[in-house]
């Protein structure tokens, strides 16, 4: 286990900002709350204690009388007070113990909530989900997964925080209750000339302080056992569901053996991570059985020789007995909740480190090329060095205008930098120095493998814009105009559309986007690489005509692209710049024959 205290800030800095959040008060009088029905549970637990002394020596006196008021009624003291019947004592504890579990839950799915908008808004927001993606330097573990931190770990630390904070907090309060108790039962014990008094207090303590210990020696592997079984576990997940999205890859490679082999491989690290967890917690459980079950017995045999001296009764033994063993559960807290401590542990790493990986990646928000806004019409690169996260330059100080209404194709080889640039121009580029002044228009990017979100067709179209901002007539129209006029009555089904769709498909959805949103500025990465070079030439010719306004900036590799544009840049590699491509010679009649 890493440093305590920098483990106990991390989780400090994950659960104090709800309670200091705009919810505060809700949050605050809801913790309240549990917390005072847990405090109670713990004075039930005095009150029962006494009643317990009572009702017994109503037995060992055979006194019906007593017997009865303690079962039914009431029973008054010596000293003038009132000992609760069981019946209205069972009834006060059912209704703390429904309310205490209820008002916990309820705080749970509140905290849990504000967790999880806060956590993507940290994550979504500036894009840095897209920023971490890029980190893998080992420095900033913690970005693998991040569905696992938000969905499940948010869950587990909410749930084992309270839970364990709770308990311990009740265990704390129970301890100094039941040990004045378990003082004046147990007496003076006389050994070797000394008095030891409150003895039975000194023997929880010792059997307390050795579990503990031996407890710890035992499950201290468990910590870092749990956050590798988190780790393994999503990773077995994350295989499964990319299988299911790349079905048809995955048959048309005949790769199912390869992707079986995969996927048992990381089922595998979790059977066996599982077993290495089996084997600690058996010895664990072994520990802590035999330690609670001593503890069963072990008051009794402490405090024996002075019930059979006649010192205490039968009451006051049942007392002691329940005293001590109130006292020395409180005491061996850590130990039994050491497994509940290690997965809360393995929790609060593995939200920790994704949080610093956001802020490592927010950080990187001022870095890179810094994109500005002007009143001019024209979009201008100042000075712009673009490089990959390993340092190599892919473009270097290139000083570049595009002219409104002047379409520009770029072509390069490929891994030369293309789709880099467009990633800077459109911001979200963090590696590379210079500036990029956009005009105050609208912007639309169309990568290569176009972005369907779940939901409806009709909100796949639509996408980033609402749905609801559009007519049925339109959005039937620019699919019929993209060659999808089959889909029209499909366009308020619900399904993985990026499954249902094949690749043409999709691209010819994100097109269809393009003609609804118009955009001032469309940049299409290879947007049209999966359809034939005829269907190609036809949707080039759409956007052109459909979008007269639209100034389109392309990235294509297809020789029938060419046309459409009036601007040729080439990325040459070895000089990491982009120049204008020279024109080609015209072609004579009598040369082409």
């Amino acid at each position: 286990m890493r440093n305590l205290g920098l483990f106990l800030k991390d989780a400090w800095r994950l659960a104090v900002p709800y309670f200091r959040s705009e919810e505060r008060w809700s949050a605050r009088g809801l913790l309240a709350a549990i917390i005072v029905l847990n405090l109670s549970m713990v004075g039930m637990d005095v009150i029962f204690n006494f009643w317990n002394g009572r009702f017994y020596d109503a037995l060992q006196d055979k006194n019906w009388r007593a017997f009865i008021n303690l079962l039914l009624f009431y029973q008054r003291t010596e000293k003038g007070g009132i000992m609760p019947g069981f019946i209205g004592l069972a009834a006060v504890y059912i209704l703390v113990a429904v309310y205490r579990t209820y008002l916990n839950q309820w705080l749970q799915i509140r905290w849990r909530r504000w967790m999880t908008e806060r956590f993507l808004n940290e994550w979504l927001g500036d894009r840095v989900y897209y920023r971490i993606s890029l980190m893998h330097d080992p420095a900033y573990k913690g970005t693998e997964n991040p569905d696992q931190r938000i969905a499940e770990d948010l869950r587990g630390f909410v749930v084992d925080t309270l839970s364990l904070s709770l308990d311990l907090l009740s265990n704390v309060v129970s301890l100094f209750s039941f040990i004045g108790i378990l003082w004046s039962l147990s007496g003076p014990l006389p050994i070797f000339g000394f008095t030891i008094p409150g003895y039975m207090v000194w023997v929880a303590l010792i059997y307390a302080v050795l579990g503990t210990w031996f407890t710890h020696l035992v499950g201290r592997p468990l910590a870092a056992l749990n956050f590798l079984q988190q780790r393994f576990e999503a990773d077995f997940r994350f295989a499964l569901v990319r299988l299911r999205e790349n079905v048809e890859g995955v048959a048309l490679y005949s790769g199912e053996k390869e992707e079986h082999a995969s996927i048992l491989t990381r089922f595998t690290n979790v059977v066996q991570n599982w077993w290495n967890i089996m084997q600690r917690t058996k010895l664990l459980n072994a520990l802590v059985a035999g330690y609670s079950q001593l503890a069963v017995v072990f008051p009794i045999i402490v405090a024996a020789p002075r019930y059979f001296s006649g010192a205490i009764p039968l009451g006051g033994l049942t007392r002691t007995v329940n005293a001590f063993g109130q006292v020395q559960s409180a005491m061996s807290w850590f130990v039994n909740s050491y497994a509940s401590l290690a997965a809360w542990f393995a929790t609060v790493e593995r939200l920790a480190t994704f949080h610093r990986a956001i802020i490592a990646a927010r950080a990187l928000s001022g870095r890179g090329v810094q994109v500005e806004w002007h009143d001019a019409p024209t979009l201008e690169l100042h000075d712009v060095t673009l490089a990959i996260p390993s340092g190599k330059e892919l473009i270097s100080h290139q000083s570049l205008r595009f002219e409104p209404h002047v379409p520009v194709l770029v072509t390069g080889r490929s891994g030369s930098g293309k789709s880099t640039l467009f990633r800077a121009i459109a911001g979200i580029w963090p590696f590379g120095s210079g500036s990029v002044e956009r005009p105050r228009a609208r912007f639309l990017f169309l990568p290569q493998r176009p972005y369907l979100p779940l939901g409806t067709l009709r909100h796949a179209i639509a996408y980033p814009a609402a749905s609801e901002d559009f007519d049925d007539a339109t959005i039937e129209q620019v699919l019929r105009d993209v060659g999808l006029a089959y889909l029209v009555e499909r366009l308020l089904e619900e399904t993985n559309w990026s499954q249902a769709l094949s690749g043409g498909e999709q691209q010819r959805v994100a097109l269809a986007r393009a003609l609804l949103l118009k955009p001032d500025w469309l940049f299409l990465d290879e947007a049209t690489a999966s359809l034939d070079p005829d269907s190609e030439a036809e949707l080039y010719g759409l956007l052109r005509e459909r979008l007269p306004n639209t100034t389109i900036v392309s990235i294509s590799h297809q020789p029938t692209t060419a046309r459409f544009h009036q601007r040729h840049l080439v990325l040459k590699e070895a000089e990491s710049r982009l120049v204008e491509a020279e024109p080609k010679p015209a072609v004579s009649h009598v040369a082409a024959q």
